[in-house]
């Protein structure tokens, strides 16, 4: 994995801090699992993996209607999973984020139309330059309404050929969110000089606002 990414930084023409080559600052553990904050409990949830959580974090909070998004994981069996554990691939589970939404503002088919909308679901366990299965493209459900909307939206995609390749999106039923460290909420916005996020996150970013304006916030970043 470090040879690729060194060989794949020479290739581009620039050192790229990948999503999962953070020095491990002051190894933190994950906070217990917890209700949602008192302001957030009438909000709906759903939950995307799409790549570096970083990018998608800031892709979700970027739309209207959405009033919060963490970054975490899910997606696999272990308990409690830490970032070194999921990004050396030691875990079964995906970068993840949740996302508190208003149903009134923001539909869920919506959200499902950002989430296939913002990456690449036809590349098995990639997402741009970062590899490996815990950047796989999941959709999760929480009820069969929700199962039924993510599977119309991908059959809509597949007869409208709107991607070349065929889509490997897992569509899996939602278990278990384990939020992330605390120093990856916001990272994309709290560390706008960082080389990932400036040569990745922020194109990607800006990419999916060119192509849905009219989703947007008046006061996106």
């Amino acid at each position: 994995m470090k040879l690729l990414k060194i060989i794949l930084c020479l290739i581009i023409g620039f050192s790229v801090t990948h999503c999962n080559s953070i020095t491990k600052k002051a190894e933190q553990t994950l906070p217990d699992l917890e209700k949602p904050p008192q302001q957030l409990q009438n909000y709906e949830t759903a939950y995307f993996a799409s790549g570096c959580f970083w990018c998608v974090e800031a892709i979700f909070e970027s739309v209207k209607g959405v009033q919060e998004v963490y970054s975490g994981y899910a997606g696999g069996t272990e308990k409690n999973p830490t970032y070194e554990a999921v990004s050396y691939g030691k875990t079964s589970h995906a970068e993840t984020v949740e996302v508190y939404y208003d149903p009134k503002l923001v539909s869920y088919k919506t959200l499902v139309k950002v989430f296939f909308g913002s990456h690449d679901p036809t590349t098995l366990n990639q997402q741009g330059p970062d590899r490996g299965p815990h950047y796989r493209s999941i959709a999760f459900y929480k009820n069969e309404e929700e199962k039924n909307i993510i599977k119309d939206y991908i059959r809509q995609l597949t007869q409208d050929k709107i991607f070349q390749n065929l889509i490997v999106t897992e569509v899996k039923p939602h278990t278990l969110f384990y939020k992330a460290e605390e120093y990856h909420q916001d990272y994309e916005k709290l560390h706008p000089t960082n080389s990932y996020i400036k040569n990745v996150s922020v194109p990607r970013l800006k990419k999916f606002q060119k192509n849905y304006p009219d989703l947007l916030k008046k006061d996106k970043h």
